[in-house]
């Protein structure tokens, strides 16, 4: 390792055009995890091949997709369901 490195031409990676497309529509935060869940999330993303961030993103995408069921919605499959067996 260097003593001192010459970063007179270095440039943020929001000035680096490829770097940029990959952060479309996504931010980063700063998040502390539970060591033995990020362990679990590490482990299964290794099993899928993918990476434990994008696991990591694809469940909580699940979890905000399962919404409670409301009555109305309740009420209209309960009435197509048992409307063919009459």
């Amino acid at each position: 390792m260097k003593t001192e490195y010459d970063l007179k031409g270095a440039r943020r990676a929001t000035e680096v055009d490829h770097l940029n497309r990959l952060r479309g529509g996504k931010s980063r935060i700063t998040i502390i995890l539970d060591d033995d869940l990020l362990e679990s999330f590490r482990r299964r993303a290794d099993e899928r091949g993918i990476g434990y961030q994008t696991l990591i993103n694809l469940a909580l995408r699940e979890y905000l997709g399962q919404r409670p069921v409301d009555e109305e919605t309740l009420r209209r499959v309960l009435r197509e369901e048992l409307h063919p067996a009459a």
